[in-house]
């Protein structure tokens, strides 16, 4: 059976807001982070996360100065049924 759910903790940078500055990249112990080729919408080569293997340190979350750029996610909140 294949499962499309993430694997968390992981990684999720808004593409919009980031400015490719790479300090999340630089301080990512597990290095999970690399900027990427394509440009977002400021022009800017944004960071990535490359899928797998996040701690959920936060280190890239502290080390970026673009607030909402960078979010970590440790678990999934279910909506409520209305």
């Amino acid at each position: 059976m294949i499962s499309n759910e993430k694997k968390l903790p992981a990684v999720e940078i808004d593409h919009d807001l980031c400015k490719g500055c790479g300090l999340c990249v630089e301080n990512c112990p597990p290095k999970v982070l690399d900027l990427g080729k394509q440009l977002n919408v400021l022009g800017y080569q944004n960071a990535i996360y490359k899928g797998v293997g996040c701690t959920g340190c936060e280190a890239c979350f502290y080390a970026c100065p673009e607030p909402g750029a960078v979010t970590i996610v440790k678990e999934i909140k279910e909506r409520p049924v209305r």
